[in-house]
């Protein structure tokens, strides 16, 4: 495997968090570029270059396919494309495989954009919109539940092994009073979260 590093762009986030989690895990070098969401980095022309919807994080890999430079943005495709580059944190097995892209992507369309916006109506919104409030801590709630319930019979999310699920998954864990949710009414994510640390 090459030794030129990986280039993060990203934030001190939940987003940017699993992918460096990834890069740490794998023992991938790689160096980081800044990109300041609170001044707006993400909207900067040369930024747009490599994610045209001015989010955070995107990767460049300079040996990517074909060892051409290649870039990669969201979250979720970024852990598939690195778990495929290493032949790590992804199964083989068909089944297995399946079961960690599923929880990948309830993450992606669910437990991150819910928590998100719990997250932002509890904490940052200058109006106080109570019925945001309700709405998004009750839906994180369910979520946490169905995590939970899924722990319950296993020691990671997908199944027996650690995989970018969890990666995925673990950093959104960690603000639950932020987001309208007592992580004592879920013992098996408090686990797991213990596991991950």
């Amino acid at each position: 495997m090459s030794q030129d590093p990986i280039t993060l762009y990203a934030w001190p986030t939940p987003n940017g968090f699993k992918v460096s989690i990834f890069l740490e895990e794998a023992g991938l070098p790689y160096t980081v570029e800044p990109v300041n969401i609170m001044e707006g980095d993400q909207f900067e022309t040369e930024y747009l270059k490599l994610n045209p919807n001015n989010k955070m994080p995107t990767i460049t890999d300079p040996k990517g396919p074909g060892g051409k430079p290649f870039t990669v943005f969201e979250s979720g495709a970024i852990l598939l494309y690195l778990a495929e580059k290493t032949g790590k944190f992804l199964p083989d097995d068909a089944a297995e495989r399946s079961q960690v892209i599923q929880w990948l992507m309830w993450q992606m369309a669910g437990f991150g954009p819910m928590l998100g916006q719990a997250h932002h109506f509890i904490k940052y919104s200058k109006e106080d919109v109570p019925y945001a409030k309700n709405r998004y801590s009750k839906e994180a709630n369910r979520l946490y539940g169905v995590l939970d319930k899924q722990l319950l019979q296993n020691n990671f999310v997908a199944g027996a092994q650690y995989s970018i699920a969890d990666m995925a998954i673990y950093p959104w864990s960690l603000s639950g009073e932020s987001q309208g949710v007592d992580l004592d009414d879920y013992p098996n994510v408090q686990r797991w979260q213990k596991t991950m640390e």
